[in-house]
């Protein structure tokens, strides 16, 4: 779902309204660049007055970034209105903020998206660095996103996948298209629910499976956008562009949601005794000293960001992946040529035949690095300042790492725009990692703030990719011919397509196994 207003939009009311703030306020913003003007900050475009570089950037400014990398350099400072931000776009400059400065970036700006959306910052993405932001971790690892966690819910996992290609077997049998999109958001949501709350959320696709992976999309495009009031402060009462208008009216529509879950949860308590679920965990902890803020909706916003961040940043690498194999037919058919070999066809792919499938593992990690969800790594601000490279950075500057830049980085990857599994099966490529241990592909962010989520990323996109390929053959679906090898990219929070994958599948195993 493309987004209402471009990502850095200018409205003609807010230029206006630009200029009276740049009179009110040009003069102490003169004072505090005078009182700088020694200290040599990064190379970067000059932008505007008041309104700084934002005009510049577009909507799609991951990639707007990755070319004024090429102008100013790896690190570079840009001013947003009356933020500083300072931008990474290589695997060097991304390790000395997220490794040698892990520290001092430890924290994330609280604005207007985690303001309305994650009910004040009090999620787990965006809680301040400290004892609260702990235990919640420590929560969601030992009951959810942890290895030892992971292998115990395998057995959802295995499940849910059941019921989703019988799915897919009932839309081929009618001689319709999968929308791989819808698909995907309605297993992982079942997933996620029933670790978080020990029971599948969606009995079957529909209507309301629909609205939800619509409530997903668009939080995750709300989030992406630039509030300018964020960045001017003045202005943020108007809400000139109406994003925190749309902001409170998603998050109003969640809530019901989550109210509903929390309270059948509750009533149905004495049902997991002795087997509690994530929301058992966290509630258990509320009383805890140092969860003593762990209020209402501090577990709402735990929920909301697991089943957001964790349907729609897996299953747009999983559709990116199929979209370019059905650009590039010949690479599923030598993954499924490995699986065959391995597998067979009269069983399912299990989490366990996995190590066994460095071809598909190889196709998973393209994705990651082609394709990466979050394009810019979520926002971390600087707790002081500091330099980096000879540059000084001040206090309170944001920092974004262009991770879509540095998969693309010809410097650092061969063809960066060819789809080309191959190059993660040899040489140093075929021992990364892409949890946060090499910079090169870091599709999670990487230090003390990665994604809490990226062993579960990472299983969740290899397993059900992983069936999907073993289990079907592919065939788009686009009746319009100009769209059907569409590549292009909707920016937001997550990065997703621009045409959603139509495809027709037919089934390539043994009867039985779909039984």
């Amino acid at each position: 779902m493309a987004a209402s207003y471009s990502y850095f939009s200018l409205t003609t009311d807010f230029i206006a309204y630009a200029f009276l703030y740049f009179i009110l306020f040009h003069f102490v913003k003169r004072f505090r660049l005078g009182r700088n003007q020694a200290r040599r900050l990064p190379p970067g475009p000059k932008g505007w007055p008041v309104v700084g570089a934002l005009p510049l950037l577009g909507n799609m400014p991951h990639v707007v970034l990755a070319r004024m990398a090429k102008r100013y350099g790896p690190v570079m400072y840009l001013k947003l209105g009356a933020v500083g931000v300072v931008v990474a776009s290589t695997p060097d400059a991304a390790k000395v903020f997220l490794k040698t400065l892990d520290v001092n970036f430890s924290n994330r700006p609280i604005d207007s998206g985690p303001t309305n959306l994650a009910y004040g910052g009090q999620d787990l993405v965006f809680a301040e660095y400290g004892p609260r932001w702990k235990l919640l971790r420590k929560l969601c690892n030992l009951h959810m996103l942890g290895t030892k966690a992971l292998e115990n819910w395998a057995h959802i996992r295995h499940n849910e996948m059941g019921h989703t290609i019988r799915t897919m077997l009932e839309v081929s049998s009618k001689g319709k298209p999968v929308m791989l999109a819808e698909l995907l958001s309605y297993a992982m949501a079942n997933m996620i629910g029933e670790v978080m709350l020990g029971e599948r959320v969606f009995e079957k696709t529909g209507t309301e499976a629909e609205e939800f992976k619509d409530m997903v999309v668009e939080l995750m495009t709300l989030a992406g956008l630039v509030n300018i009031g964020d960045y001017l402060p003045m202005l943020a009462w108007m809400d000139l562009q109406g994003i925190e208008g749309r902001m409170k009216k998603l998050r109003k529509k969640f809530d019901v949601m989550l109210t509903r879950m929390i309270k059948k949860h509750t009533e149905t308590a004495q049902n997991r005794k002795g087997k509690p679920d994530l929301l058992d965990a966290i509630m258990a902890n509320r009383d805890n000293s140092v969860a003593e803020r762990l209020s209402d909706d501090s577990v709402k916003a735990v929920l909301l960001e697991l089943f957001t961040a964790g349907t729609d940043t897996s299953s747009s690498t999983i559709e990116w992946a199929i979209a370019e194999m059905l650009k590039n037919p010949a690479i599923m058919k030598r993954a499924q040529s490995e699986m065959d070999q391995v597998i067979g066809r009269n069983r399912r792919l299990t989490e366990s035949d996995i190590p066994n499938l460095p071809y598909l593992r190889a196709i998973c990690k393209e994705s990651f690095r082609k394709h990466p969800s979050t394009p810019l790594n979520l926002p971390h601000v600087s707790s002081h300042a500091c330099e980096v490279n000879g540059y000084y950075i001040p206090k309170k500057t944001k920092l974004l790492v262009n991770i879509w830049a540095i998969g693309r980085d010809p410097e650092v990857w061969k063809d960066p725009l060819e789809f080309n599994p191959e190059r993660f099966l040899t040489g140093l490529a075929s021992k990364m990692d892409p949890r946060g241990a090499n910079f090169e592909l870091i599709p999670f962010g990487a230090g003390r703030r990665i994604c809490a989520g990226a062993r579960m990323g990472v299983v969740l996109v290899e397993y059900i990719l992983g069936v999907m390929i073993h289990s079907f053959d592919w065939e788009n679906g686009c009746k319009n011919e100009s769209k059907m090898m569409d590549m292009d990219e909707v920016f937001g929070l997550a990065l997703q397509k621009k045409v959603p994958v139509s495809a027709f599948v037919s089934p390539r195993l043994a009867p039985d196994v779909y039984a």
